[in-house]
């Protein structure tokens, strides 16, 4: 029973900080699901480009688990403020549906956030608008190349400034009206991606497929957040694995506790054995009674044990474990949530259950094996 409550509990705490982080991740920017021209991923160029043609809009607004969609165009450029200097990574967005795809409103530092797709405002990230040595109200110039090979540049006023918790955005992310940077990279209609946004990190790979199977491959290429945010995947691929082998060393400890259980029960018994078998009792029959009885005990074990983890998990769910001070301060500050929270996927149930059923059944063996080997002298003796 205790050995099913804390392995439910712990996979239980691990899935469900790992969904709420992904999820986390994946709503500050990037989305669950990227459209993007073939090659885009692994380098990135002003002329990879997409068009959002009826067969792509239709398929994003109908596709049920599709919550948002906000189109993107990606560039590089110099923006200059006085005497100062900087490359700066530029993100033209559509801010009304920017807001059903990512938070990146909530991370607004001081200003406010961008109005229209086609103003001249512009948001900073905190660490370049303080390299800069600029503020909120003051009118910097941004230089990039065009998609036609010129040079454009115009004047912005910033009107916010942002912190996301990556280095990359806040130390070279400007972000613009999509319609403005489009304009000033004569981009026409012309942008480089399509972020995605779904009602359950769970739904990627099947809405992936849908995709794949709905749209023009040749032309655009899906990505789903594993492969846009590569890093993130391994990060959490490595953790599990820590928590895996933790499980695995959890499990040969409840193994031996098992064996020692059911070893003693059956040691103890010994003169009880030997009693039924010199009145006849098949050792055939003896070994099944033990069988039988240990397994009787593993689910009313398992069974307790999973009503016990769901209810500590539920209440996980309900009440997470917040994190205060300079830790919680730490883990924002790298896009984590500073809180541990928990999951109810019936995966977590179905496969410890059926872990603890499989190891109690090998902790069986020694002792029906010597219970099959047991002479009924030698029981009755049995001290």
């Amino acid at each position: 029973m205790f050995a099913t409550l804390f392995s439910i509990a712990m996979r239980g705490v691990q899935l469900g900080t790992y969904e709420k982080n992904i999820s986390y991740a994946l709503g500050l920017f990037s989305g669950f699901i990227q459209i993007q021209a073939p090659g885009f991923q692994d380098n990135p160029s002003l002329h990879k480009s997409i068009r959002i043609d009826s067969t792509l809009a239709k398929t994003l607004n109908t596709t049920p688990e599709i919550t948002g969609w906000a189109p993107r165009i990606y560039a590089d450029g110099l923006v200059s403020f006085r005497n100062n200097s900087l490359g700066a990574a530029l993100f033209g967005i559509d801010p009304d549906r920017e807001r059903t795809v990512s938070s990146l409103q909530e991370k607004i530092r001081k200003g406010r956030f961008l109005l229209t797709d086609t103003t001249s405002d512009v948001v900073l990230g905190h660490t370049l608008m303080e390299n800069l040595k600029a503020g909120i109200g003051d009118t910097l110039v941004i230089l990039g190349q065009g998609y036609d090979g010129t040079l454009g540049n115009a004047l912005f006023r910033i009107v916010g400034t942002i912190r996301t918790g990556s280095p990359e955005f806040d130390g070279m992310g400007i972000f613009l009206g999509l319609s403005r940077l489009g304009s000033l990279l004569e981009m026409g209609q012309r942008i480089h991606v399509v972020a995605v946004s779904l009602s359950s990190v769970y739904d990627v790979e099947t809405v992936t497929a849908h995709l794949l199977t709905s749209l023009d491959t040749s032309s655009v290429n899906v990505l789903p957040w594993q492969k846009v945010m590569p890093d993130l995947k391994q990060g959490i691929d490595l953790d599990n694995i820590s928590g895996m082998i933790f499980l695995g060393i959890l499990i040969v400890v409840v193994a031996f506790g098992i064996l020692n259980t059911v070893l003693m029960s059956v040691t103890e018994r010994f003169r009880e054995f030997g009693v039924l078998l010199s009145l006849g009792m098949p050792q055939t029959t003896l070994v099944i009674i033990v069988f039988l009885e240990t397994v009787i005990i593993t689910m009313i074990g398992i069974v307790v044990g999973n009503i016990l983890a769901a209810g500590v998990n539920y209440y996980l769910i309900v009440h997470p474990i917040e994190f205060g001070g300079d830790y919680a301060a730490m883990m924002e500050q790298y896009g984590w949530l500073p809180s541990i929270h928990s999951s109810l996927k019936l995966s977590s149930f179905f496969n410890t259950s059926i872990s603890i059923v499989v190891i109690a059944l090998l902790s069986t063996i020694y002792p029906l094996y010597r219970t099959y080997k047991l002479e009924p002298l030698k029981g009755i003796r049995y001290t």
